[in-house]
C-alpha cells in the first residue's frame, strides 16, 4: 500500500490539512475533485502560490493531493495550503528540507488581523477630529 504524507499549514485564520499520496496529480479539496487548483482558488496567483513547493522540488504531478481547508479567505487558504504541502514534502523526503527552507516555504507567516480597540472605529482608525 502507498504511503500517505501529511502536513498542516496555517495562515491568518485559515487552516489546511494536506495529504500527499504518490499518484498522478489528482486534486481533492474539501471532498470535491478538481482538475486544476485554479478551479478552486479562481485566481492564477493564488494557485501558483499554493503549488510553489511542488514546483520547486520538481514533483508537480507525481502526487495526488487531498486537502482539507477551512477559515479565512482564498488568499489565506492558498498560503495555508502552501505551508501544508511544504511540510508534507519534508515528511516524504527530509533531504528536501534545506531547499524548501531556503525558499521560505517552511516559515509560518505570523501576521494576523489586529484587534479593534475601544474608542476607535477600527484597530487604529480614530474618529474624525473636529476643532469646533
Amino acid at each position: 500500500m502507498a504511503e500517505i504524507y501529511m502536513g498542516t499549514g496555517r495562515r491568518k485564520t485559515s487552516v489546511a490539512r494536506v495529504y500527499l499520496k504518490p499518484g498522478t496529480g489528482k486534486i481533492t479539496i474539501n471532498d470535491q475533485e478538481y482538475n486544476d487548483l485554479n478551479d478552486y482558488f479562481e485566481n492564477k496567483i493564488w494557485t501558483l502560490h499554493a503549488i510553489e513547493p511542488l514546483r520547486t522540488v520538481g514533483l508537480e504531478g507525481s502526487f495526488d493531493l487531498f486537502i482539507r481547508v477551512e477559515g479565512g479567505g482564498k488568499s489565506g487558504q492558498a498560503g495555508a495550503v502552501r505551508l501544508g504541502i511544504a511540510r508534507a514534502l519534508v515528511a516524504y523526503n527530509p533531504d528536501l528540507r534545506p531547499i524548501l527552507r531556503e525558499k521560505g516555504y517552511l516559515t509560518r507567516d505570523p501576521r494576523m488581523v489586529e484587534r479593534k480597540k475601544y474608542g476607535l472605529k477600527k484597530a487604529r482608525r480614530a474618529p474624525q477630529f473636529s476643532k469646533r
